[in-house]
């Protein structure tokens, strides 16, 4: 079994830029010119991106403020909610109007992506057999199997299923919602027992949905240690070019070439109590 050797360092991606020949003593606050390089922050998603996570950000919490109570009605915590929310009534049509905000949010970037994948005829979303097979020797470099762990393009394959499985959800979601929301017209066309299983699929479903957002995505955003207590990406929209090399490296060759090589091996210390040679 091949030992896993420690992540690469910021300081040490630095570093790998500067001279092999520089002097030990150079200046202290002088920054080399790798090091502006790693800094430098490009671009990773546009003002439409961005405006699409926040509003998703902003109606997953209203769906969850305004459904939940409903679900676990008999809590005493869910009954204080729905009276600050102004009653049950009040509370069901906030719940519903989210709902149909979500629904236009999911026409809108499906037409989007629709006519960005016939324009370019490729998407960075498309899952890949590449992706299943970065996912298990991720997982064998977790375990110390593989000595380094897959390089990865613009997306990898955790962000790569975290929106598929948004999107079949959010699907989930939306069509038992509207069963939910005109069971008569529904059942004058389909059985009664469509209505049943869409209350199930719309309840058990958000629950995963909310779960997923606890559990892995927040973890991703806020409790990395790579950029706890938050990741500023979404905010600003852009990443420096240090974190796109180490986190994208097929992505960074692709917008600025081939990556700088590592710096040669220091060479071992004698073993102690031996003398240097003259």
């Amino acid at each position: 079994m091949t030992a896993r050797p420690d992540p690469p360092l910021h300081v040490a991606d630095a570093l790998a830029d500067a001279p092999a020949d520089a002097p030990a003593d150079a200046s202290a606050g002088a920054v080399t010119p790798g090091a502006e390089r790693d800094d430098e922050q490009v671009l990773r998603f546009d003002v439409h991106a961005r405006l699409q996570h926040w509003l998703l950000v902003a109606l997953v919490v209203a769906l969850a403020l305004t459904g939940l109570p409903q679900k676990f009605a008999d809590s005493d915590w869910a009954r204080d909610l729905v009276q600050r929310l102004g009653g049950l009534t009040t509370a069901r049509a906030l719940h519903r109007a989210a709902g149909y905000a979500l629904l236009a949010l999911a026409v809108e970037h499906g037409v989007v992506a629709t006519w960005q994948l016939v324009e370019h005829a490729a998407s960075d979303m498309l899952l890949t057999r590449k992706d299943f097979t970065d996912a298990i020797e991720y997982l064998g470099y977790c375990m110390g199997v593989r000595a380094t762990p897959p390089r990865m393009d613009r997306y990898d394959y955790r962000q790569k299923f975290e929106y598929w499985a948004l999107v079949l959800g959010g699907g989930v979601m939306i069509v038992s919602g509207l069963v939910l929301c005109f069971p008569q017209r529904v059942a004058a066309w389909l059985p009664g027992q469509v209505i049943a299983a869409a209350k199930v699929a719309h309840s058990n479903e958000a629950m995963l949905a909310l779960l997923t957002v606890v559990v892995w995505h927040m973890y991703g955003a806020h409790l990395n240690p790579d950029v706890f207590p938050i990741d500023k990406v979404m905010f600003t929209g852009r990443i420096s070019r240090g974190r796109m090399r180490r986190e994208h490296p097929l992505e960074y060759e692709r917008r600025f070439g081939a990556a700088p090589p590592a710096p040669p091996a220091s060479p071992a210390p004698p073993p102690v109590g031996q003398d240097d040679p003259p």
